[in-house]
């Protein structure tokens, strides 16, 4: 019982919720940046290098049941191929630069409003003379450089 009751009082600790929610939140993102990439991104440029679809570059690298050569990848799979699917890495890679980048993006919004509350305008300790315009202390009542008299 004592174990239960521990793991209930971890599992509703705020960071642990936390961390629960952006998960799910962090895999709907990886859907929609897979989405981008591989609906979005990835057909212009493939149309730009000569209408290739990245998702279709494969090497064969021993042929299955049904000798090549094959047209998709899927013809590959289904006859049992053994394939190298750089295409589907290559989208894969540019998944990850945008998440990444998104990330990036946020942790530094996030530091920079941390930066923003955590530093405080200090007072100021000093002043400039009004006469010689050098560098005098607050609490002084006679400029250093030229000697003149100093209003509070």
């Amino acid at each position: 019982m004592a174990m239960i009751k521990e793991f209930r009082e971890f599992a509703v600790r705020g960071n642990v919720v936390d961390m629960a929610v952006g998960i799910i939140i962090g895999g709907a993102f990886g859907t929609i940046v897979k989405s981008l990439v591989a609906d979005v991104i990835m057909p212009p440029i493939g149309m730009l290098l000569g209408n290739v679809d990245f998702s279709e570059l494969f090497l064969v690298l021993n042929s299955g049941s049904t000798p090549g050569p094959y047209v998709t990848l899927a013809e590959a799979q289904k006859a049992g191929a053994v394939t190298i699917n750089y295409g589907l890495f290559i989208n894969s890679v540019i998944s990850f630069l945008i998440v990444a980048f998104a990330v990036f993006l946020l942790i530094r919004a996030v530091n920079k409003m941390k930066r923003a509350e955590e530093a405080p305008a200090a007072e100021p300790t000093t002043r400039d003379c009004p006469y010689c315009f050098s560098t005098v202390s607050l609490k002084a009542t006679r400029c250093p450089q030229c000697t003149s008299e100093l209003s509070p």
